[in-house]
């Protein structure tokens, strides 16, 4: 988007020239549509779509009307409401128009706002760019509003909540701010050392600068509790050829995402689905099996599952009940690829009277039978209880979610280590500096251009 169209405004505005439009609804036929106008010319094309008739728009009120083409022809009966600009989602005058969801309606009010001089579509994104620009969310907002739009599950959706209504910066703004004072006094010692300073302030301002680390550090310190939550608890299905992985996959998901066949090693890539686990979202994959002797296609797929396994949150040994030694030697090759957490299943207990104990190291084992369904609701119940232990116990409190989050802390929390042995006042300084800039370009304070293209294009049009 050119930047030559903006006019400044009061601290933390700017008013473009242009007003844009996109469908705020979902595509497709429907019982409603909401389009979405944002701009100076916001009024005016409400105004022109009425045809010019009736009383000037009342603020977030819905109204009936009739919207009409250029030539005074009715394209449909429906609400309106403005939304002036300081009480608006963009910080600009904003105009909802609620019509029947057919897409000859939708393609008849798009094509009028179109004709319209000073409007324009809006590019993906753009109605939450002029938010941010607008000062009305930060870019943790912008981004908990994307993950709120995105929300699958209960727990992604209250955390995105949490997120959006602003926690998350307070507790960034709340650190800036105490370290923007700490590098006041810092400059103050620099800038005037031949003047008298408050006795202490020194000491002071290094052990205001170590709380704020502390923080920082126990912050960090969440076992990617956001994360997880955001992106999903990743669960790798491990275990010999035939035992039943691929058809315990389709049946967590319940659908044929993995091929089954009595052949073994029909596998041979990691197959994933994305699964709604006791409120939590977890990301389930079907490995290649296990076992000595393969072909070099399948030694690769082999060496994937032993990767994907080793990166999981959680992996899921399947073995079979009816053939026990096949996992023989299964636990040492997944210790030897890193895997620590592992929960055992035993499949086929339907054919078979298990003991209780599976085959690797006396575990004891989840029985099931994925051709029967016993045993899935108790295993479904303690893949929740195992997620929920990972995760913790949800709180108010905001957490991290995104990667980009942690590197800036982990960032800021260098700097501050560094400033604590440093004894130079203006490397000290510097030091501070550098953290409360890295603390910036997460709530999108300062240096954040680099960063807008990214965040933005995720969004999809009319958002």
């Amino acid at each position: 988007m050119p930047d030559a169209d903006l006019r400044p405004h009061r601290r933390g505005q700017v008013l473009r020239e242009d007003t844009i439009f996109a469908v705020a609804t979902a595509p497709g036929r429907a019982g409603i549509a909401i389009l979405r106008v944002s701009g100076r010319e916001a009024v005016h094309a409400l105004q022109r779509l009425r045809g010019h008739g009736g009383a000037g728009p009342q603020p977030r009120r819905a109204t009936l009307c009739r919207f009409r083409d250029g030539a005074g022809g009715v394209i449909d009966e429906g609400l309106f409401l403005w939304f002036p600009r300081h009480n608006s989602f963009t910080g600009e005058d904003v105009v909802e128009l609620h019509v029947h969801g057919g897409r000859a309606v939708v393609s008849a009010m798009l094509d009028e706002l179109s004709r319209m001089p000073g409007l324009r579509p809006a590019e993906p994104g753009e109605f939450t760019r002029r938010a941010f620009e607008n000062g009305r969310l930060d870019l943790t907002a912008v981004e908990g509003l994307a993950d709120l739009v995105a929300a699958d599950t209960p727990a992604q959706r209250r955390q995105a909540l949490r997120q959006l209504s602003g926690r998350l910066a307070g507790v960034y703004d709340d650190w800036t701010g105490r370290l923007t004072r700490a590098l006041a006094w810092l400059e103050a010692e620099i800038d005037f050392a031949d003047e008298d300073l408050p006795d202490g302030i020194g000491a002071a301002t290094r052990t205001a600068v170590a709380a704020v680390r502390t923080e920082m550090a126990a912050h960090l310190a969440d076992g990617r509790r956001g994360e997880i939550v955001r992106d999903g608890f990743s669960i790798a299905i491990v275990g010999p050829p035939n035992a039943g992985k691929s058809s315990l996959l389709n049946a967590l998901a319940q659908r044929d995402a993995a091929i089954v066949a009595e052949t073994a090693g029909t596998t041979r890539d990691v197959v994933e689905v994305r699964l709604d686990i006791g409120g939590y979202a977890a990301v389930v994959a079907d490995t290649a099996g296990l076992r000595s002797g393969a072909d070099p296609v399948e030694e690769e797929g082999i060496r994937r599952a032993l990767a994907r396994a080793s990166q999981a949150d959680l992996v899921l040994v399947l073995v079979d009940a009816t053939d026990p030694g096949a996992a023989a030697g299964i636990r040492d090759r997944l210790r030897d690829a890193g895997v620590a957490d592992m929960m055992v299943c035993a499949n086929k207990v339907d054919l078979v009277a298990l003991e209780g104990k599976s085959a690797i190291d006396d575990h004891a084992a989840h029985p099931l039978s994925v051709r029967t369904g016993a045993g899935m609701a108790e295993l479904l119940a303690a893949l929740a209880h195992r997620i929920a232990d990972h995760v913790g116990k949800e709180t108010e409190a905001p957490v991290l979610s995104r990667l980009r989050h942690r590197l800036a802390i982990e960032a800021c929390v260098d700097h501050l280590s560094r400033f604590a042995g440093v004894t130079q006042p203006d490397l000290a300084a510097e030091d501070v500096r550098l953290a409360v800039r890295e603390l910036g370009r997460i709530t999108g304070r300062v240096d954040v251009e680099d960063l807008l293209d990214v965040i933005f294009r995720d969004f999809c049009i009319g958002k």
